[in-house]
């Protein structure tokens, strides 16, 4: 049977993942031809930000190399433009003669950018933001040019103006509107990305319209000039004021267009023959420029390519999940409220959380999150779904997680969802898909699940949920996929890469691993030299090199630095606990060194602050006490209630049990800061449930929980086990904080660590394999032994350099 001839115009994201859909459903129905007016095959548009910041390279966003068209006997043209439709021979022409013959022809032309018709714009150096193309033009700008001037505030805008900022250019983004990303933020969670992104180093013009950009002689791009008067220099401008579809060559074949290539719920156009799909559609009068709805088009298209004729595209209910410059953006339906509306907000400024949710005859109709996006698939499936929530009204505005029992089961967000439930937004895979593909196919890595489900490969905000899935599926068997986000500049290789050199070729020193490892400076930078310390010393313990040079200045000094430049000491209190001689010697040490404030901490301990860096060695001496660790990436505090021991409700001895807890993890570093407490009843008077490690006594023994974080998002600690005696609360507790510190990333808090490997994985290594469990225990025993004290090691005369102030010579 001879094989229909399909043309598709258009090699981008939402045309070959019709022909993706198109060929699981009818792989053998085409000859397809596809043109690509770029000399690449489909890349990934959403991830060009990345690669102008310098975090990822072209080919690490390449969805579909040329192989795949081969495999799939695809004809591919590629750099060349399709200028003419003869929709009487059913033929396609391109700009170089090439003609190519169609029975059914999609046009997946795209959008193209807006260009603000302002004198100037056609100056060297006015670029659009759209494709790579236009990337590494800004990227081969920055090397040359200093001043960078965005027009538009948008997400395109805000990505290419911290790219190029990466890259060292003074960067000005001018937004005629009143806030930063006004179609996806309300005013509130506007202002505070800007004030985030001001403190990163960038500049913003609100409220202000270009009138002309100024030339110099040469015919370059040199200042802007506004339309009050004002001008600011300019030597690169990037355009990225909007788009508009691509319907030049539908209009020219006389395919009615309005605002778009006008098709039906098909996504068929006036033509039946021809069909559309893309940002250059216009779908009831809706041009969408999300990819998510793009990829719901493509399926419906192939449906009907596939004479299945069933599928109908109705439209998309629009989620944005974005992450500017590291921040975590989501909105959904109507976030802006309005008149018949109620709205329930929560702000913290100080603390980088924004969350407004908008209610409307009982239902949730609209959400806008600021920083804290954890909840935004939750909030967007209430809204889709159309259901009351006056029975969850009392909780909803703390996510799903606060619905029911909070915190006691402790199973993963990926182990609650049902497998109707949406994991991948951008591509609509919800977790039954994945399962399912996982059990038939033998899927075991992230990579294998956006291969063959396309989960987690667009925008990549759901990786860590997928993640989670593999590892509930598979158990065990579940192959981790290392961070590939470089260490910093001065390498291409990964946490996990380091790592890994570390433990498997037994390096010992920053100069052997900045040699094995090819680092592109010898001796490190700021960002690398800590983390790389890190993983030396937790990886071969009483053998590596330490370099106390290659820590914070917090850790170097042992002391946290204040904003005047003097310190904070907080000596050790095991448990909250003192007595009157240590007392005194606080007292003695304040008025001895006039300390401006003596506080007591939330972790149970006192705080001196205002200590000179040249008093601190003497302070220490005058204590006699051990360091609090207060300021270091390591073990801080165990917090206890009194327990069995005074209280009337207390069932176990709470205060020794952190006492000997913080005996048994003194000076230990970690990834990052860790935080434990030990409650001597359920009641929980010292708030285990937001720790690190969280122990709760019970009749029968101990409860542990893990994970908890009491930060800027507070984290609920996660159920871990339940064990009856004192030594196994040191087991466990210790076995998961080993587990942490071989295997977490530097500066990953537990909760991260346990998002990114999943609570099942945890709970596999230390509560159901009892060997691992105290082989883990003895390497953190075997790695803390001996440890010095690091005040005492001051007092003792270490680092003295350290210690000696800078003479001031007139």
């Amino acid at each position: 049977m001879k094989k229909s001839r399909l043309v598709v115009v258009g090699n981008g994201m939402a045309g070959v993942r019709t022909l993706e859909e198109l060929l699981i459903l009818a792989p053998e129905h085409y000859e397809i031809t596809v043109f690509g007016a770029e000399p690449h095959p489909n890349y990934n548009r959403i991830l060009l930000s990345p690669v102008l910041a310098g975090e990822q390279a072209f080919e690490d966003i390449i969805l579909n190399p040329l192989d795949w068209y081969e495999e799939h006997g695809i004809r591919l043209h590629l750099g060349k433009t399709v200028t003419r439709i003869d929709r009487v021979r059913r033929e396609v022409v391109a700009a170089d003669g090439t003609v190519e013959p169609y029975d059914r022809l999609l046009l997946a032309t795209g959008s193209t950018p807006f260009i603000l018709p302002v004198p100037g714009k056609e100056l060297s150096g006015v670029i659009s933001y759209r494709d790579i193309y236009d990337t590494e033009a800004m990227i081969e700008a920055a090397k040359v040019k200093r001043h960078a001037v965005v027009i538009g505030g948008g997400l395109l805008g805000l990505e290419a103006a911290n790219g190029l900022k990466l890259r060292g250019m003074e960067v000005t983004v001018v937004h005629l509107g009143d806030w930063l990303l006004e179609r996806q933020l309300d005013q509130t969670a506007g202002k505070l990305l800007q004030q985030s992104l001001e403190e990163r180093g960038l500049n913003f013009l609100l409220g202000y319209q270009t009138a002309e950009i100024v030339g110099n002689e040469l015919g370059d791009a040199c200042a802007i000039r506004f339309k009050n008067g004002e001008s600011i220099p300019a030597d690169l401008v990037v355009m990225a004021v909007g788009i508009r579809p691509n319907t030049a060559l539908a209009e020219s074949a006389g395919l009615y267009c309005n605002r778009g290539i006008v098709v039906s719920d098909a996504l068929q156009t006036y033509d039946p023959r021809i069909y559309a799909v893309g940002e250059c559609v216009s779908h009831r009068g809706v041009a969408y420029g999300l990819v998510a709805p793009l990829f719901e088009q493509a399926k419906v298209c192939a449906n009907h390519l596939a004479h299945f004729g069933i599928g109908q595209y109705k439209g998309s209910v629009l989620s944005t999940k974005l992450k500017v410059t590291g921040i975590d953006l989501f909105s959904a339906g109507d976030f802006m409220g309005g008149d018949g509306t109620e709205e329930i907000v929560l702000s913290d400024p100080a603390g980088g959380v924004y969350k407004k949710l908008v209610i409307k005859d009982e239902k949730l109709v609209g959400a806008c999150l600021y920083g804290d996006t954890a909840d935004g698939a939750w909030y967007f499936k209430l809204l889709r779904e159309g259901r009351k929530v006056n029975d969850l009204r009392d909780h909803l505005m703390f996510g799903e997680s606060a619905i029911g029992d909070v915190g006691v089961q402790g199973q993963s967000r990926a182990a609650a969802m049902q497998d109707s439930d949406e994991v991948c937004g951008c591509n609509g895979v919800c977790k039954g898909t994945i399962v399912k593909a996982i059990k038939e196919k033998g899927l075991f890595t992230v990579d294998d699940v956006k291969k063959h489900t396309k989960a987690a490969s667009s925008c990549g905000s759901c990786t860590g949920l997928v993640e989670q899935v593999l590892m509930n599926t598979l158990g065990s068997s579940f192959q981790e996929s290392p961070k590939t986000k470089a260490v910093c500049g001065c390498t291409d290789r990964s946490h996990a890469d380091a790592r890994k050199a570390i433990r498997e070729h037994k390096l010992l020193s920053h100069a052997a691993v900045y040699d094995f490892l090819e680092w592109r400076t010898p001796n490190g930078c700021a960002t690398c030299r800590p983390a790389i310390n890190y993983y030396l010393l937790s990886t071969w313990p009483h053998e590596a090199v330490d370099d106390p040079q290659s820590r914070f200045v917090n850790e170097r000094v042992h002391a946290n630095i204040q904003k005047d430049g003097t310190f904070s000491v907080i000596p050790q209190m095991k448990g909250g606990v003192t007595n009157a001689s240590e007392l005194r010697r606080i007292a003695d040490v304040a008025d001895k060194y006039q300390v401006p404030m003596v506080k007591v901490t939330g972790g149970q301990r006192i705080d001196l602050l205002g200590v000179k860096k040249e008093d601190l060695v003497d302070v220490w001496r005058d204590l006699g006490m051990n360091s609090g660790h207060a300021y270091g990436k390591s073990i801080r505090t165990v917090k206890t209630c009194v327990g069995s021991e005074f209280c009337r409700f207390g069932t176990q001895n709470s205060t020794q049990m952190g006492i000997d807890l913080e005996t048994m993890l003194a000076n230990m570093w970690s990834p990052h800061k860790v935080k434990l407490a030990v409650s001597g009843c359920p009641r929980n008077c010292a708030e285990a449930g937001i720790k690190d490690v969280g122990v709760i006594a019970v009749d029968s023994g101990w409860e542990l929980y893990v994970g908890g974080n009491g930060g800027i998002k507070t984290e609920v600690a996660q159920f871990f086990a339940k064990v009856k005696t004192a030594e196994e609360v040191k087991e466990y507790s210790g076995a998961f904080l080993q587990l942490y510190r071989e295997e977490a990333y530097y500066l990953d808090r537990t909760v991260h660590y346990i998002g990114r490997v999943g609570l099942d994985y945890v709970k596999a290594k230390v509560v159901e394999d009892a060997a691992n469990r105290k082989a883990l225990y003895e390497r953190l025993l075997y790695s803390l032994e001996g440890l010095p004290d690091p005040w005492a090691a001051r007092i003792a005369g270490a680092q003295k350099h350290e210690y000696i102030p800078l003479k001031v010579i007139a």
